[in-house]
């Protein structure tokens, strides 16, 4: 059993008198795919939210390699090699796939024409279009806006930006939900690569085929708590769907 590579204990946050978290606990190992479920309103977006820098907790401890941190920003988290993918992919839809990759990012020419604000776009596409290709994403066209793609292609691109920038956990965010099932065999196969490059993933997923079949373990979420955590290959449809509901109250699943 490998140490925790990112690890949340006791986190908690409310939104007025709605408590979104109730001292939840997570944790995710390098070359792993953690699953995090949960019923609407158990708290994974918040969880998610929280751990990715883009909000912050009321209470609880957040642990990057054993070390306690404190993320005031996204930027705070992607400086560690922690990248998100939200569900609304956050692409910009009039730039290309290289442009979106470098978004925030760009890589200035050398000299005096970097100090001038010059973009170095010859090696920001060669590098961008590796990138693409190691992780097999199955991008055709790197001359047109995103907008004008499928939903396939966009969420390759989204996936593929953040693996490109994470060296050590990314989050999914029901990066299935909308597509096809040809288009999710390929959203899943680049999680598996990721995953095969000993970075930590986590899978938010509403689809329980979806997560037994690419999840190392599963982190249970029911009312703001962890309720249990579950081996993917000890644990079945109905046992987790059992878990989310509280059926299996009372039943631990060690992992």
């Amino acid at each position: 059993m490998s140490t925790p590579l990112y690890e949340a204990r006791g986190i908690s946050r409310s939104f007025g008198s709605v408590q979104a978290l109730q001292g939840a606990d997570f944790d995710v190992r390098p070359g792993e795919v953690s699953a995090l479920i949960g019923d609407n309103g158990a708290g994974k977006s918040t969880l998610v939210r929280i751990l990715s820098g883009a909000d912050k907790p009321d209470a609880g401890e957040i642990l990057f390699k054993g070390e306690p941190i404190s993320l005031e920003t996204p930027t705070d988290a992607r400086v560690r090699g922690i990248e998100t993918v939200f569900q609304d992919l956050a692409l910009a839809n009039h730039l290309d796939p290289i442009q979106n990759m470098y978004l925030g990012r760009e890589l200035p020419r050398s000299g005096v024409l970097g100090k001038l604000g010059f973009m170095d776009r010859a090696q920001m596409r060669e590098v961008g279009q590796a990138a693409f290709a190691d992780l097999g994403a199955t991008v055709r066209d790197f001359e047109s806006p995103v907008g004008g793609m499928s939903g396939g292609q966009r969420q390759a691109i989204a996936v593929a930006r953040a693996a490109a920038w994470a060296n050590e956990v990314i989050f999914f965010d029901e990066p299935t939900a909308a597509l096809g099932v040809v288009q999710t065999k390929g959203v899943l196969d680049l999680i598996r690569r990721i995953r095969d490059k000993g970075i930590g993933v986590v899978l938010i997923s509403h689809s329980m085929p979806h997560v037994l079949d690419v999840a190392d373990r599963v982190h249970v979420l029911r009312h703001g708590r962890r309720a249990t955590v579950m081996n993917t290959a000890d644990t079945n449809v109905e046992e987790l769907v059992g878990a989310m509901t509280g059926a299996l109250d009372g039943k631990e699943a060690a992992a």
